[in-house]
């Protein structure tokens, strides 16, 4: 199993913003430090307590400072850019990261920058698909570009001479890597991404059976793509806390000051308030009150000693099916060391014996 991060930066809105930019990149710098194979950022413009406005350019900034770890957008919200302008700054920055970049991708399904950038009223998945189309097709032709649409139009037929009219194509051929987000429970977003040849990504905020939901339809959209479904392919985000003992572990993540309540309760109370509390129930007709910081941080943080979190990934694992890539999901920083520290126990002692056991199971 491969390990990851994912930042999705969700820290108390009254911390300093430079202060809170830096944390997050010195954990991407750790994490290369430490051989995680591969990190992924988000994004969100109008969200106080989100304050990376623009995963290129977060990952922009960490590919001259770090040297294995493959960095990639989680995601670039594509309806609230130009297809055009995604397309040059991703080839740029795949030039920059020499082939380390993973393009993720996803319509941006945060409201209030839907609003922002006109979107709000409109079909964003079907922006998504339009925008990515584009994207594509300027990076698998040539000027004079004449490509038209039904949200965007795009053209340099009329200035297009010499060395005048294209943008760069990127490092990786065709394009580099591309994989999706994904939310929803039973998502057809994954049979369509997979039929196109993209990969998933399951959020840390899905209870394990909505996670085991996305499986099914990958294998079908692989089958439609011409493609095997691989499980190596496949990454699944998970919060999880490690310490060296077993009182830090439940204090640092259970504490309702801590960090792990605080992001739930943060994305908790949002996604709620848009009508996505289902997310967080094993019974959907159950009330949305049911729904509390504590429940989701009891159902959805695997925290403990390393031989404790081994085993709970395990029984997660065994719980969703085999899949490729953990992505350890981050969070504010309450405690740098502790912090710190559970990534370090992550790659000494709680991959390694999750590699041993599933080589033991496996035959």
């Amino acid at each position: 199993m491969k390990l990851g991060f994912f930042i999705m930066p969700v820290h108390p809105t009254g911390r300093d913003y430079a202060q809170v930019l830096k944390e997050d990149r010195e954990l991407a710098l750790i994490a290369d430090k430490l051989g995680f194979a591969e990190g992924f950022v988000g994004e969100h413009v109008t969200d106080a307590a989100e304050r990376i406005t623009s995963s290129l350019i977060f990952v922009a900034s960490l590919v001259g400072e770090t040297r294995n770890i493959k960095l990639g957008t989680g995601t670039i919200n594509m309806a609230n850019h130009h297809p055009a302008a995604i397309a040059a700054q991703v080839a740029m920055v795949d030039h920059m990261a020499e082939g380390r970049f993973i393009m993720g991708i996803s319509p941006g399904n945060l409201r209030s920058d839907a609003e922002l950038f006109g979107n709000h009223d409109r079909d964003r998945n079907d922006m998504l698909v339009e925008a990515m189309d584009h994207v594509l097709a300027l990076w698998a032709s040539d000027p004079p570009y004449d490509l038209p649409g039904k949200y965007w139009t795009i053209s340099t037929r009329r200035t297009t001479f010499g060395d005048q009219g294209g943008i760069p194509k990127p490092y990786q051929k065709p394009h580099p890597p591309i994989v999706v987000t994904v939310v929803a429970p039973h998502s057809k977003g994954v049979t369509q991404a997979a039929a196109r040849g993209w990969d998933p990504v399951s959020a840390n905020f899905l209870l394990p059976q909505w996670v085991r939901t996305h499986w099914p339809n990958y294998i079908e959209g692989c089958r439609l793509g011409g493609r095997a479904a691989d499980p190596a392919n496949w990454r699944v985000a998970k919060s999880v806390f490690v310490a060296d003992d077993l009182a830090t572990a439940r204090r640092y993540a259970t504490a309702p000051e801590g960090p792990y309540h605080h992001y739930y309760r943060t994305l908790g109370s949002k996604l709620i308030r848009y009508g996505r509390a289902n997310l967080f129930k094993a019974d959907p007709a159950a009330p949305d009150s049911s729904v509390t910081a504590e429940r989701m941080v009891d159902d959805l943080v695997i925290w403990g000693t390393p031989d404790k979190v081994v085993d709970e990934l395990l029984a997660f694992r065994e719980s969703i099916g085999a899949f490729g890539t953990l992505l350890y999901a981050s969070h504010d920083w309450v405690d740098r060391k502790l912090a710190v520290r559970s990534m370090e126990l992550m790659v000494d002692k709680v991959v390694p014996a999750i590699d041993a056991a599933t080589r033991t199971a496996a035959g």
